[in-house]
């Protein structure tokens, strides 16, 4: 901290404070240095403090040096700095501040001394003025600053990427000023495009790089894309080409003012960024999707189909013939393979996934598409369904007559076939029985040759009647 009394400047005229010690004396000397610092110490001829003079709470150990020289009590650094001004102490030179680090319990602690002889005698006070509260705020004023130089350096390095992309970059960009439509800046691209020398596009007005029948639409375009981020792109003539762009814009602020970053590309663009955007659906999509050459061979998959087959890459899938995962061997795909050939199309055959090894596979549903004249591909899209026969009842999902019976051909082995036509035979003849009694559930056990009890487990499992009822009878 500055000290209490900043009358002493930087320096001291020896002459004028040797004649006020020698009159004050060395006690009233003492206190006259307190004033002028915040801390005082007497030393001897040598160099050794005889006292010392401070306030206790802010140098607590001071008194400990006493009897000390004082270059035991600084930094070594310091050292030179104290030796220095002893010997002009004693050459009467006049002093100047000079910064001095003193040890104590608590650490270094900087302090700016002055040394003045007392009068006639030996001794001389060494004047120190307490720099800890000057030091932390030059610290903080310091890292302020590093702060600073630490941001400006970032800017200065995202400036010159930015740069650097927004010259390379293949597509034209104009950034633009919302009020004016004057051009702000312009890519190397953009001055291609329009047939202009680097740099000269700067300040002119884009509406004047255009045919004259689309500034109209362009301005009433510009004006939307400020309100509206949405905005599809137009298709725009530029005056120096026959061919249109598409233009498509979004609007910023930057200190207050409105622009307009502007980018041009050609049809051909537009359509890759659209196909692009196909791309990124299927491949978020939750259905499989695979696309396969004329072969059957695999192409490309969606995440969807590599999870579906328990793939860990389509790497794996690349190249390998559909048949190894999707379908019956040699039944499924060999029916939607023709069924494409004379349709170009399937939908929602009911197919397996993971049909090996003695294994029945995934119940699955598969649309599929043919395209391409010159290089046939074709596109499946496949839905598990195996939840969704689980959920539906017994009943339900049973044949209730032959020809639903036969349309499980493709869908079920011969096996289970065969289950389901026992199933139906015996639920046909039971519902014959009872129309037969007219319901009477014991004389149809008995021409059935059944039980009752036999009888009432059917009627149960087929959802024929009401067991509670039957067991009433």
């Amino acid at each position: 901290m500055p000290s209490r009394n900043n009358s002493i400047e930087g320096k001291l005229p020896f002459a004028s404070a040797r004649t006020h010690f020698e009159v004050l004396g060395p006690d009233a000397a003492a206190t006259l240095a307190m004033v002028a610092g915040d801390l005082a110490l007497v030393l001897d001829e040598a160099g050794r403090i005889v006292d010392v003079t401070a306030n206790p709470r802010e140098f607590p150990d001071a008194q400990q040096w006493i009897g000390r020289e004082w270059l035991d009590t600084v930094s070594v650094e310091s050292r030179a700095k104290v030796m220095e001004m002893l010997a002009n102490a004693r050459k009467g030179v006049t002093q100047h501040w000079r910064q001095v680090n003193h040890i104590t319990n608590e650490g270094e602690v900087p302090l700016r001394f002055v040394v003045v002889r007392l009068g006639e005698s030996t001794n001389a006070i060494a004047i120190g003025r307490d720099m800890r509260d000057a030091a932390a705020l030059q610290q903080r004023v310091l890292q302020a600053q590093q702060s600073l130089e630490r941001d400006y350096l970032r800017l200065r390095q995202l400036e010159a990427r930015y740069r650097m992309l927004f010259d390379q970059s293949v597509d034209p960009v104009l950034i633009v000023d919302a009020e004016a439509f004057r051009i702000r800046e312009a890519n190397r691209a953009a001055h291609q495009l329009f047939q202009a020398r680097n740099g000269t596009l700067q300040g002119a007005k884009l509406t004047a790089l255009f045919s004259r029948p689309a500034r109209e639409h362009l301005i009433a375009f510009l004006g939307s894309t400020l309100v509206s981020p949405g905005v599809l792109p137009i298709e725009v003539q530029p005056n120096n080409s026959a061919d249109a762009v598409m233009l498509s814009a979004s609007g910023f602020r930057e200190r207050g003012g409105q622009f307009l970053l502007i980018r041009l590309s050609g049809a051909a663009s537009a359509a890759e960024h659209a196909s692009g955007e196909v791309m990124r659906v299927i491949e978020a999509m939750p259905d499989a999707f695979v696309l396969t050459d004329a072969r059957m061979l695999i192409q490309a998959a969606n995440p969807a189909f590599v999870e579906l087959v328990s793939a860990a890459t389509v790497d794996q899938l690349r190249g390998r013939p559909l048949a190894d995962f999707v379908g019956r061997p040699g039944i499924d795909l060999d029916l939607i393979d023709g069924q494409l050939a004379k349709h170009d199309i399937a939908r929602n055959v009911s197919t397996v996934v993971g049909a090996r090894d003695g294994f029945d596979g995934e119940p699955v549903e598969l649309s599929a598409v043919k395209t391409g004249d010159d290089q046939t591909h074709y596109g499946f899209v496949i839905r598990p369904i195996g939840r969704r026969l689980r959920d539906l009842p017994v009943t339900a999902d049973a044949p209730r007559s032959v020809e639903q019976l036969t349309d499980l051909v493709g869908r079920m082995s011969l096996r289970d076939i065969v289950r389901e036509s026992t199933d139906l035979i015996e639920r046909l003849c039971i519902e014959a029985a009872l129309e037969y009694t007219s319901n009477n559930r014991a004389s149809a056990a008995e021409i059935l040759g059944l039980s009752r009890q036999s009888l009432y487990s059917k009627l149960h499992r087929y959802g024929l009647g009401n067991l509670v009822d039957s067991l009433d009878e």
